[in-house]
C-alpha cells in the first residue's frame, strides 16, 4: 500500500527520538505540511549536533523528558528504531485512539519503488551491500539504507529516485510492521539476540517474522536452507504465498534446490538457478573470509538476478569485493601474527561464524555490554580453536562463567590492555581476533568506534 504525501497536510505528528532518523523524518513531514513535534529524553546539550540540522524548521521541540499530555494531543506517534515500543506511555496513547507506529513502517508506505528487504541475526549488512554492488555494477540505479547507513526517511527526501530500494531491516524496525510489503525478502539466519530488548527468544522471532506479513504471489523470499530456525519459519502459510528460493552449502540439498530454484555452494563454486538455466560462479578467489561469506554471496546473487544484475558483473564483484569494515576485517600482520577486527559480532551466533573461519591458534578478545546472552554454545569451538580467551567489559564475568574453563582465560580491566595482552600472548602463525559477542555500549558509542580503536592500537604495534 502506498500513501500519498498530500495526506500528511495538517496531521499532528509526534516523532519520538531525534538523532539522524528523527531529523530526516522531521524534514520530510514538515515539507509536506504536517504539524510536527519531536520528543526526546536527552537534553539540548546532548542533542546539539542534531538541533543544528533542524534550525529554522517549523516544528515543536520537547527535550529532556516526555510529557504524557503531548503524546495524547497527536494523530500519529512515530518511533525511531532505537526507542522500545513496549513503554506504557505508548500503550496509554493507543488506548486514547492515537496511532503509534515506527519510522520504517510509516515511511515505507511512501516508497513506490520495489524494495529488497534483508533481515536475519547476522550477515544483513554484507548481503545488502553485495546486492547493491551487484546491481550498480550492472548499471541499475539503487538506494541502500535502513538499519545500516541512511534511514529510509532520507530516501523520501531525495529528488531523484532509484530503480530498486535495498533495505537492511532489523527486528526493531519490524516491530510496527502492518502494511510493509517488500518485493523480495532475504532471510540470512536466525539466532538468539537482543534479549535486553525482548523478554524471550520467541518475542524476538515474532518481530522478525513480521517481514512476511504481507507476502503475496509477487513476493520472492530468499531463505537459508542450512538454518533450522529459518526453515521452520518458511513453513508459515504467509511465506508460502509467494515464490521461495533456498540457498545452501550442503551438496546433499543440491538436487532439491536446483529443481525448485535457488543456490548451492560447494567446492569453490556457486550454482544458481532462477530460471530455466543453471548459472555458475567461481568463488575460489573470493577475498572475504569465512564460510558464511558464501551464504551472503548466494543470497545476494538470488536477489540481484531478480532485478537485472548481469552474470559478468556479479563475477567481477565476487573476485574483488573485500567485505565490510568491522566484519572479519583483516587489519595487518605483525611479527607473523594476523589481526582481525570483527567488532560487528555483537551476539553468540556471530562469534560462532567468525570462529568457523579458523582451524586453530586463535587468541580471542570478547566482551562488552551485558545483555543476558547465553555463551555456552561457544564452548566446543573455544576448546578446539582458541588458545587464549581475553575478556573485557561489563559482560566479562558472565562470559567467564559460561566458557572460561575451555581455554587459558584472562579477565582484563581496559580494552587497550586486552589488546596488548592478546599481542603478548601471540606467537608466529597465530590469529588475534576481536569478536566480542556483545554490544559496545558499556565502553563505546558504537561497534564502529570499538573496531576503529582496535585497529588504531594494532596499527601502532612495532
Amino acid at each position: 500500500m502506498h500513501l500519498d504525501v498530500s495526506e500528511l497536510r495538517g496531521k499532528r505528528i509526534l516523532i519520538v527520538g531525534m538523532a539522524r532518523t528523527g531529523v530526516a523524518l522531521a524534514k520530510f513531514l514538515t515539507q509536506h505540511g504536517a504539524a510536527v513535534t519531536i520528543s526526546d529524553h536527552k537534553s539540548k546539550a546532548e542533542l546539539s549536533t542534531f538541533l543544528e540540522l533542524i534550525q529554522g524548521m517549523d516544528l515543536t521541540l520537547e527535550l529532556g523528558g516526555h510529557q504524557p499530555k503531548t503524546f495524547l494531543n497527536q494523530d500519529v506517534i512515530i518511533l525511531s528504531p532505537g526507542v522500545p515500543s513496549h513503554l506504557k506511555l505508548f500503550d496509554y496513547a493507543k488506548s486514547r485512539g492515537v496511532k503509534v507506529t515506527g519510522e520504517f513502517e510509516f515511511c515505507s508506505q511512501f516508497v513506490k519503488e520495489p524494495i529488497i528487504a534483508i533481515t536475519g541475526t547476522n550477515g544483513k549488512t554484507t548481503t545488502a551491500h553485495l546486492i547493491d554492488v551487484f546491481l550498480k555494477e550492472s548499471g541499475v540505479r539503487t538506494w541502500i539504507g535502513g538499519n545500516y547507513g541512511a534511514p529510509i526517511s532520507e530516501y523520501l527526501l531525495q529528488p531523484e529516485k532509484a530503480e530498486i530500494v535495498i533495505a537492511e531491516v532489523s527486528s526493531f524496525m519490524l516491530e510496527h510492521a502492518e502494511t510493509f510489503n517488500p518485493k523480495n525478502v532475504v532471510f540470512t539466519n536466525l539466532a538468539e539476540n537482543h534479549l535486553d530488548r525482548y523478554r524471550s527468544m520467541e518475542e524476538y522471532v515474532n518481530a522478525k517474522r513480521k517481514i512476511f506479513l504481507n507476502t503475496n504471489q509477487a513476493t520472492t523470499s530468499i531463505l537459508n536452507a542450512d538454518d533450522n530456525a529459518v526453515v521452520e519459519l518458511a513453513r508459515d502459510p504467509a511465506v508460502q504465498r509467494g515464490r521461495i528460493f533456498y540457498f545452501s552449502r550442503k551438496s546433499s540439498l543440491e538436487p532439491q534446490i536446483m529443481n525448485i530454484g535457488g543456490a548451492v555452494s560447494t567446492d569453490g563454486q556457486i550454482r544458481v538457478r532462477t530460471g530455466p538455466e543453471i548459472e555458475y560462479y567461481d568463488v575460489k578467489n573470493m577475498k572475504m573470509r569465512g564460510q558464511h561469506s558464501e551464504e551472503n554471496v548466494m543470497a545476494a546473487i538470488l536477489a540481484a538476478r531478480e532485478h537485472g544484475a548481469k552474470h559478468e558483473a556479479i563475477q567481477r564483484v565476487i573476485d574483488t569485493y573485500g567485505g565490510m569494515p568491522h566484519r572479519l576485517e583483516y587489519v595487518r600482520r605483525v611479527g607473523g601474527v594476523e589481526f582481525y577486527n570483527d567488532s560487528k559480532a555483537t551476539n553468540v551466533h556471530a562469534v560462532l561464524r567468525a570462529l568457523d573461519s579458523y582451524d586453530e591458534n586463535v587468541i580471542l578478545i570478547m566482551g562488552g555490554k551485558d545483555t543476558n546472552l547465553n555463551y555456552v554454545p561457544l564452548k566446543d569451538k573455544i576448546r578446539r580453536k582458541v588458545k587464549t580467551l581475553i575478556l573485557v567489559g561489563e559482560a566479562k564475568e558472565r562470559i567467564n562463567r559460561d566458557i572460561g574453563d575451555y581455554s587459558e582465560t584472562f579477565l582484563i580491566g581496559t580494552f587497550e590492555e586486552a589488546v596488548l595482552i592478546a599481542y603478548q600472548k601471540s606467537r608466529i602463525n597465530d590469529y588475534v581476533l576481536l569478536s566480542p559477542g556483545a554490544s559496545s555500549f558499556d565502553i563505546f558509542d558504537s561497534y564502529e568506534e570499538r573496531g576503529n580503536y582496535f585497529k588504531e592500537i594494532v596499527n601502532n604495534f612495532k
